[in-house]
């Protein structure tokens, strides 16, 4: 795996190599960290399409052992306003924002601590690298690089039963609460 120590980086996904996790071991816990290059693009005065931001991101966030995560881009609103030149990775969101969107890298290292949870919103991910399971209430799927989920408001957990990172670009979009047998599922966890 090559060394550990600061800046060391080992490649775990194949998006313009610009995703690497940092694996090494102190005090017996994993470090976790993700290196995501975004390219922000608006208007100029003139109208003009330009380039706002390109750089790594700088947000990188862990919620529980063996979890990064990054915020790319969130709205407050949808439809979405596409002016200004704000950048609005910087934003305190929580999972997901109920009245926009939330773009976000997550990398679920092996024996990532579980976290059940639900969100008020419609989630796209594709998995990037590496495999995880999805938990659901009573069954579980397997899920590899290049496999799509689409998630609607059900409760889920995140396991990596692997030896290897598992990477994933989600787009969380508000939604209304799910309901089944009359019953409101309000977001948790």
């Amino acid at each position: 795996m090559g060394a550990c120590g600061p800046g060391a980086r080992h490649p775990v996904g194949t998006v313009g190599s610009r995703i690497f996790a940092t694996r090494c071991i102190q005090l017996g816990e994993p470090i976790v960290a993700l290196e995501i290059r975004r390219v922000v693009t608006g208007h100029d005065k003139n109208g003009r399409a330009i380039v706002l931001i390109d750089e790594i991101a700088k947000n990188v966030t862990s919620t529980r052992p063996g979890q990064a995560a990054t915020v790319v881009w969130t709205t407050d609103k949808l439809p979405a306003d596409n002016d200004g030149s704000i950048d609005a990775s910087v934003r305190n969101v929580s999972t997901s924002e109920s009245n926009g969107s939330v773009f976000r890298v997550v990398e679920y290292g092996p024996g990532v601590t579980p976290r059940m949870h639900r969100t008020d919103s419609i989630d796209y991910a594709v998995v990037i690298s590496g495999e995880i399971d999805m938990q659901l209430d009573d069954s579980e799927v397997h899920l590899k690089a290049g496999d799509i989920l689409v998630q609607r408001g059900t409760i889920h957990n995140w396991v990596n039963r692997g030896k290897e990172p598992c990477v994933i670009a989600f787009a969380l979009i508000g939604a209304k609460p799910a309901t089944a047998g009359g019953k409101t599922l309000h977001d948790v966890g």
